[in-house]
């Protein structure tokens, strides 16, 4: 699987696993990046929040809930945030703890980083609004002081304090850490669709490597970074803000977060909304070939965009979406065998991984589509791969010195432990790959091998597809995008069937995930519901 993350948290050109974006700011994941990516998701139960006394059938698909008794938390509950500058203006830093193992809360703890900015006024103030941009493995503390902290609507910061917690495992909360920045060179770098036995051999040598490291740097913080862990530690930041109910907006990988939530705590949900949604009911491989097939219906609208216009190097207007995927493809292709210069400074050049990256990346926002083209451009017709280049490394988040975030360790930590591996063997991708050639002739093969990549993490998966209903809680709008790439459509309608309280709400368009993205029409029903709750009539569209 993809990345599934808000593109609009790193203020860069652009976005991409688990999954996965979404306002004026941007991110990105892909290609070698198949190569960080594969499992996904879990799924919760209605528990209460601090007891998890009672059995039922969510506990035992997700390895049963952890059992720690009230008192043992209380410590935790009854924390109280002691807010610093964090040296941006207008902002506010603070460390919370959680216990490392919700069953064994004396076993050690797990430092949160949080982060606020105080609402402005005028008007009754309504609480916290706590924001995630996905991921797995964004930053949401990032997002925060890049894009929501500033650019959401005055109304709804005028009104909320804004409100981040990077998860467990990421960024500023004890990072998970994997490869050094030139073994990620590397690893990126590494063929994601084999032709032989030898390619095949090196694709899992690679990832087997990347896996070994992470266990060697993060073996005790590897066992606890799942999804429902993260949605646990939010309630403990919710009652340290003094918030009786949590109020959030997630986005992508940012939706199955709070869809788990509100299972686990179905009472202590307050307005939630859930932008570009997941559906923790999939197992991984299904969800890799939705994914597929909705990279693939996002080119098809770039591709018939690309015709259009005098700069596209995939053909002139009138040209069939079909025959450009298939010079798309074949380009591809020809830097598998032929890598173009990039004139990077540590000497990369642009295979078909990185390439494939960067064309992934742009799927992710419309607004990037003539930075593709232009890049493309350059690639094929000067063999000058610099522009492509550029959009894979800003779904990898790496700079200019070489340095990654802890973005891709981060999104194949939590991916692997929340759900089972998609595949076992590269016999079974093998036979798999048709069907994901089927579902997108351009992405198709490198998407299915992606999916191998669990299959050697050195942690077995604690969490398994399962419905979410959360009964009891609040309306719940849950947000999908009709051409949307890295959370199909589908799954929005399929998680606002699940969840007992839930509102779709339709973005017919374009790009991963809806609000801040321009619709007068999505926007103001999300900030109705966030300031009056009053949630959009179920089933309403917007463009």
């Amino acid at each position: 699987m993809h990345i599934r993350r808000n593109p609009r948290h790193t203020g860069r050109k652009l976005p991409l696993r688990r999954a996965r974006a979404s306002a004026p700011a941007r991110s990105a994941r892909a290609g070698g990046a198949l190569l960080a990516v594969a499992a996904l998701l879990v799924t919760a139960c209605s528990a209460g929040a601090s007891t998890s006394s009672a059995t039922s059938a969510a506990d035992v698909a997700l390895g049963a809930l952890p059992r720690s008794t009230p008192a043992a938390l209380s410590p935790y509950y009854g924390q109280k945030a002691r807010w610093h500058s964090c040296g941006v203006p207008g902002f506010q830093c603070a460390t919370l703890k959680a216990p490392l193992d919700y069953d064994k809360p004396a076993g050690g703890d797990v430092r949160l980083a949080v982060a606020r900015k105080k609402a402005t006024g005028p008007g009754k103030r309504l609480g916290s609004l706590f924001v995630n941009p996905g991921g797995p493995g964004g930053s949401a503390v990032g997002y925060l002081q890049a894009y929501a902290g500033i650019g959401y609507p005055a109304e709804v910061r005028a009104r909320y304090d804004m409100v981040a917690v990077d998860p467990r495992g990421v960024a500023r909360s004890e990072p998970v850490e994997c490869l050094d920045g030139r073994d990620m060179d590397t690893y990126t770098q590494t063929d994601s669709t084999p032709d032989d036995a030898r390619e095949t051999t090196e694709l899992v040598d690679a990832y087997k490597k990347f896996a070994e490291a992470c266990g060697a740097h993060s073996a005790k913080l590897l066992r606890h970074v799942s999804t429902v862990e993260t949605a646990r530690d939010m309630d403990i930041v919710r009652a340290a803000l003094g918030d009786a109910k949590l109020n959030y907006v997630g986005a992508s990988y940012g939706t199955f977060l709070g869809a788990t939530y509100a299972g686990l705590f179905p009472g202590r949900s307050g307005r939630l909304v859930l932008d570009g949604a997941m559906d923790p009911s999939l197992p991984a491989r299904r969800l890799n070939l939705d994914q597929a097939a909705g990279f693939e219906t996002a080119f098809q609208s770039f591709a018939k965009d690309c015709v259009q216009q005098p700069d596209c190097p995939l053909g002139a207007k009138g040209t069939p979406s079909g025959q450009v995927g298939r010079r798309l493809k074949a380009f591809f292709r020809k830097l598998d065998a032929h890598p173009v210069p990039t004139g990077d400074a540590d000497g990369r050049t642009l295979g078909e991984a990185l390439a494939t990256t960067g064309v992934i990346a742009a799927m992710y926002d419309e607004s990037s589509w003539a930075q593709l083209r232009e890049a493309l451009s350059s690639a094929m017709k000067e063999k000058d791969g610099a522009g492509l280049l550029v959009l894979a490394d800003s779904y990898y988040e790496r700079d200019g010195d070489g340095r990654y975030s802890n973005l891709m360790s981060a999104n194949a930590a939590v991916n692997c432990l929340d759900l089972p591996p998609a595949y076992d063997t590269p016999e079974e991708v093998e036979k798999a790959v048709p069907a994901f050639e089927k579902a997108s002739p351009v992405f198709g093969e490198g998407l299915a091998w992606a999916s191998l990549s669990c299959a050697y993490w050195p942690v077995g998966p604690t969490g398994a597809p399962h419905r979410i209903e959360a009964r009891g809680a609040a309306p719940i709008v849950v947000v999908g995008t009709t051409r949307d790439p890295a959370t199909p459509y589908r799954w929005a309608r399929a998680l606002a069937a699940q969840l007992a309280s839930a509102r779709l709400l339709t973005y017919e368009g374009d790009g991963h995930t809806a609000y801040g993205r321009g619709s007068a029409c999505i926007d103001s029903a999300i900030n109705a519901y966030l300031l009056r709750g009053t949630p959009p009539a179920d089933g309403k569209r917007c463009s």
